[in-house]
């Protein structure tokens, strides 16, 4: 596989797994199976390790879920909040297993716990006053949904006097019973009101709600399975410790965990609740696995993304037959083309399925599909399920196989297929008006300008109403006043809100205006860095293919996309408009001053148990003296800093990589 061919694979993971992220995690509205993701986020990083040069900061390789909402403050996460790697067979358990004897030896206690299928929760408590709560967010700021989580009766407010730490966070899974989600349903059903889909998508919508006495009448539960307090190994020397702790403090702890000593054992609990699940009251998708001990899990350490202490066992999915009534095709932002199966009604895993995802023609084309074919689907949890073979026994004889449209469903105009790319595009970016409207909606979203009162259903109510059509049109619209105030739902204060928002957004980096363009293949860090070269957009418009990938981590897919997008006059005349209304083209520099500190440039990794002094406390001194602390043993580490009872694995390596191995008092000696 040439270099170009690979870079435009694991641009394209990228941009899927992007999206995937944010329909899960921000719009509760998956629309593929676990097992599916986590496919695509496994070759993403097999593809990524493979080949460093095309390494990306943004990548869902180093990040944890979606985006922040805008109902809510975000919030940065003490401790961020990250997610655990998933397997889905024995085999990988075990290779799970013997990593962690090679990296902390033989003796290992395991702890299994239920794996809630609910919404993730992060919950401050001082001197036994809960504070605060945050969802999960992107892993490291999540929302401020403090006042909604009050109101769930089985989370305490104030905890009776005991012997807990003064500050501390513990994390849970809120979630829905599933008889209350039955009962809340009918009821819906006999007033005429919408039913919900599933419980893990009302939980999710639930507490994102911005009224919580609506809040306060919907039953929802919790369940807390970790806590995080600074030197925590002094309250605790295992994690099912903490969960007796939590439990005798008044937390709700599911009583379903059992600490196991070997991954046999391990395997024995997996089998016994994935074929009694249903005897539960609500709903889990696997099983939850750790090392109990805190100093093991220190010593195991994290990716970028994942404790290398923990790991997820998903259950199977669930699969049924339907039959296919037609294929419709839906085309999105990018002029991509993603064709849905339309399908019989059908129920599996306790909702009624009426649509299924195809990903692209080459799916299609792999599944053979046919006209009114029986279909198997499936789905991994709660989510839109997708086609996984035919059942050809039953196939008519004239049935005709599905053809992928040749015109935009759209537009009409003729669909384009990059080379090496399964997925078909509409290039008509300025016409087609699904590209308009997503085009538009982009622009304004929180990680390009962020126009405040200028959400999705606004955008697409403005261009259907014809006050809209380029993202330039946004900044002209006071002049439309007369004609908002006549539309349905565009009362005053909104319209200045969102006014005021467009106004606002005039202040933003150059870098943010580059990325909202919405240039195919340039998210928000590559617009970082073309702008950080670049400058301004004169010289960016007017660069050659060689000095564009001159920039770091800037390959031929970039550039082409680049060159294509100001190559065209429509665009040109786009970012005209738009430097007229004021929007800065232009990077700011800002001066960068040495701090001077001792362990400036200097990286660390500490390991063992120290007498006197805690990891975290070692970690403050090291960061504070301007230090950066390194989640593993590898050529990047300058200093590993060895207590009592250090994993002997880490020893060998760093003695192998030629590391500097040092005590605590040699690094006190460093910062004197």
């Amino acid at each position: 596989m040439v270099s170009s061919t690979i870079q435009k694979k694991i641009e394209t993971l990228r941009a899927e797994l992007k999206k995937h992220n944010y329909n899960y995690y921000v719009l509760a509205q998956p629309t593929i199976s676990d097992y599916d993701f986590d496919q695509k986020l496994k070759e993403l990083y097999e593809l990524e390790s493979a080949h460093p040069e095309f390494y990306d900061n943004d990548s869902p390789t180093q990040k944890v879920g979606g985006d922040i909402t805008k109902k809510f403050e975000a919030v940065a996460h003490t401790w961020p909040m990250l997610s655990l790697s998933n397997t889905y067979n024995e085999q990988e358990l075990k290779d799970f297993d013997d990593r962690v004897k090679k990296a902390v030896g033989e003796n290992i206690e395991y702890i299994c716990e239920l794996k809630f299928d609910g919404l993730s929760i992060s919950i401050r408590y001082e001197d036994g006053k809960l504070v605060r709560a945050i969802t999960r967010g992107d892993g490291t700021r999540g929302d401020d949904v403090t006042n909604n989580v009050k109101t769930i009766r089985s989370i305490p407010h104030q905890l009776k006097k005991n012997n807990y730490p003064e500050v501390f966070e513990v994390r849970g899974e809120i979630f829905m019973h599933r008889a209350a989600f039955l009962r809340l349903n009918n009821n819906r059903a006999e007033l005429g009101e919408t039913t919900f889909a599933n419980p893990r998508n009302f939980a999710a919508g639930t507490i994102k709600l911005q009224d919580s006495t609506e809040v306060a009448r919907r039953p929802l539960d919790c369940y807390f399975y970790f806590l995080y307090t600074n030197n925590r190994d002094k309250f605790f020397k295992t994690h099912s410790e903490s969960l007796i702790a939590l439990n005798e403090w008044g937390f709700p702890v599911s009583k379903y965990f059992s600490t196991c000593k070997n991954i046999e054992e391990v395997l024995e609990f997996i089998s016994y609740w994935e074929k009694n699940r249903s005897s539960l009251s609500f709903d889990i998708d696997g099983i939850v696995i750790k090392v109990n001990n805190y100093i093991q899990q220190e010593d195991l350490g994290f990716t970028a993304k994942s404790p290398r202490w923990a790991i997820s066992y998903k259950f199977k999915a669930e699969e049924v037959q339907t039959i296919l009534n037609k294929v419709s095709y839906q085309v999105g932002r990018t002029g991509a083309v993603t064709p849905v199966a339309n399908l019989k009604p059908v129920l599996l895993a306790g909702t009624t399925v009426k649509r299924a995802t195809l990903h692209n023609a080459n799916e299609i084309k792999r599944l053979d599909l046919h006209e009114n074919d029986t279909v198997f689907i499936e789905k991994g949890g709660e989510i839109i399920p997708k086609i996984i073979s035919v059942d050809l026994s039953k196939r008519k004889p004239d049935s005709l196989p599905i053809q992928y449209p040749i015109n935009c469903p759209e537009c009409n105009s003729l669909l384009e297929r990059e080379e090496g790319e399964a997925i078909y595009y509409c290039p008509n970016d300025q016409h087609c008006p699904p590209q308009i409207i997503g085009g538009i909606q982009h622009f304004a979203s929180k990680k390009a300008m962020d126009i405040s009162g200028l959400g999705n259903e606004t955008v697409e109510a403005l261009y259907k109403a014809g006050i809209i059509q380029h993202i330039s049109d946004l900044y002209t619209l006071d002049s439309h006043y007369d004609q908002l105030v006549e539309m349905e739902r565009f009362g005053e204060r909104s319209i200045s809100n969102m006014l005021l928002g467009i106004e606002q957004s005039k202040e933003k980096p150059f870098h943010r205006v580059l990325f909202g363009l919405g240039i195919r293949h340039i998210g928000a860090t590559i617009a970082e860095k073309l702008t950080e070269h670049f400058e301004n957009i004169d010289s960016l418009i007017s660069a050659t293919k060689e000095e564009i990938t001159a920039v770091h981590e800037i390959g031929d897919r970039i550039a082409e996309s680049l060159i294509n997008y100001f190559n065209n006059s429509e665009h040109i005349e786009q970012i005209t408009l738009l430097k007229l209304s004021g929007l800065k083209f232009q990077t700011e520099k800002i001066e960068k001053q040495s701090t001077g500190i001792k362990l400036i440039g200097k990286t660390f990794l500490i390991s063992g148990v120290f007498e006197n002094i805690s990891r975290n406390e070692l970690t403050q001194i090291i960061e504070m003296n301007g230090g950066k602390m390194l989640s593993s043993i590898s050529g990047n580490l300058d200093y590993l800093i060895a207590g009592e009872n250090m994993g002997p694995a880490k020893l060998v390596k760093a003695q192998k990589l030629n590391i500097n191995i040092i005590s605590q008092e040699e690094l006190f000696e460093m910062i004197k």
